[in-house]
């Protein structure tokens, strides 16, 4: 099989000042065609550290593809590696220009010295146009591999990706097998007795059919990968393995898809015209975030109340104060009733709630850190459950929001 390795070069993302997204979306786009990426290298801004890179990729992969370090600064240095490991030069190109100026033109800004800089390109490489902004984008041959220089900026490596390079990778390479992956979302199992419960599942799986855990805060995302040269079959056996996955789990996976469980309910309440809001108490507007970070949210989502106080669930959401006294913040009779204050408030259809002890200190003997109660309304109906989670804060925020979404989907899926 056709092997890529993805190789992203700066400083910036081996100090951790920038995340590396680059790869992952990169990953899944060449996965799509049949293409296995089995290397992923990152480097930092340093000529020496680059060649090696490239003669280790070399050596093992078919195809690379490098994103990164071909800006207009100085510490941009691929295009001169490059230069260096194909024992090529820089020289000037017309057409980049052009395309740099047409840029800049819809941008209404100035073209400067050091971006015109960007229209000189290695001599032995098949320069592609990059549409989206002033790098360029560079393709070297060398006995039958291909390497692939191409922006760092996200919107522009996808542009060049989709509309360029997979095309033209599809056309210089025969890709005999197909890939596929199916993914499910499933609650109520640590990653230990979800292992223990699909043991034998396992085993018995063929050899080109791998299952993957891929925990995340109070999910574990499942994933099925299947190679075969016959797209056909392999499809067939996935379905195979699908239902028998399905059985074994019996009713505790929340979705078949590859998106998080916000995304999952974006759609889902969009596609049944229904609204949501949430009140927080321990997991303090995290909820809300999760879905104001989705384009679109405004069609479902009314708003939040973050109700830290035992004050604020009482003036805001209505929460009896005699019931917080006589149970505590953290119980069953305040989850519920904040709940349904936030429906009321925001005229909601759906709503979630948290309430709970995320830590590292609060607890009590009968309430230990982690201990965490969520409200979920549909229309009338409520439903409350509770968790005990760990001691480590950030985990507990995360669960009680990916469990409540969960809750949430079940009551919509029913």
């Amino acid at each position: 099989m056709l092997n890529v390795e993805i190789i992203t070069i700066g400083d910036e993302l081996l100090i951790g000042q920038v995340i590396d997204t680059n790869s992952a979306w990169m990953a899944t786009e060449l996965n799509k065609v049949g293409l296995d990426v089995r290397y992923k290298t990152t480097v930092g801004d340093n000529e020496a550290d680059i060649l090696d890179a490239f003669d280790r990729a070399f050596s093992r992969a078919s195809i690379i593809l490098v994103t990164g370090g071909i800006g207009p600064t100085k510490d941009d240095i691929t295009q001169k590696t490059l230069c260096k490991y194909f024992d090529t030069r820089l020289v000037f190109d017309e057409t980049i220009l052009q395309t740099i100026e047409n840029v800049f033109a819809g941008l209404s800004k100035t073209l400067n010295e050091l971006t015109r800089r960007q229209a000189y390109v290695p001599e032995k490489a098949v320069v592609i146009q990059n549409q989206m902004g002033t790098a360029p984008i560079t393709w070297f041959e060398r006995a039958g591999k291909i390497l692939v220089s191409m922006p760092g900026v996200p919107y522009e490596m996808k542009w060049a990706m989709t509309t360029e390079i997979i095309p033209r990778l599809q056309e210089y390479f025969t890709i005999s097998d197909a890939i596929r992956h199916q993914t499910f979302w499933v609650k109520n199992y640590t990653e230990s007795l979800l292992a223990m419960c699909l043991e034998e599942f396992e085993n018995e799986l063929p050899a080109h059919i791998k299952l993957a855990y891929l925990p995340t805060s109070g999910l574990i995302r499942l994933r099925l990968t299947g190679r075969s040269a016959d797209a056909e079959s392999l499809a067939f056996e996935m379905a195979g393995q699908r239902e028998k996955l399905l059985a074994l789990l019996d009713g505790n996976v929340v979705s078949e898809n590859e998106e998080s469980p916000e995304l999952i309910l974006d759609k889902i309440l969009k596609q049944n015209g229904l609204t949501l809001s949430v009140a927080e108490s321990c997991t303090g507007g995290k909820l809300a975030s999760l879905f104001t970070a989705i384009p679109g949210c405004s069609q479902y989502f009314k708003g939040g109340v973050v109700s830290y106080s035992n004050d604020a669930k009482s003036d805001i959401l209505n929460v009896n104060l005699w019931d917080i006294n006589q149970y505590g913040a953290v119980s069953c009779e305040v989850a519920e009733q904040m709940v349904r204050g936030a429906q009321n408030i925001f005229h909601s259809d759906c709503a979630i709630a948290t309430t709970g002890i995320a830590g590292p200190d609060g607890g009590t003997p009968e309430k230990p850190v982690g201990t965490v109660w969520i409200a979920v309304a549909y229309r009338d109906l409520i439903v409350s459950r509770k968790f005990q989670f760990s001691k480590n804060r950030e985990n507990n925020i995360l669960r009680a929001c990916n469990n409540g979404l969960a809750i949430l989907m079940e009551l919509l899926q029913d």
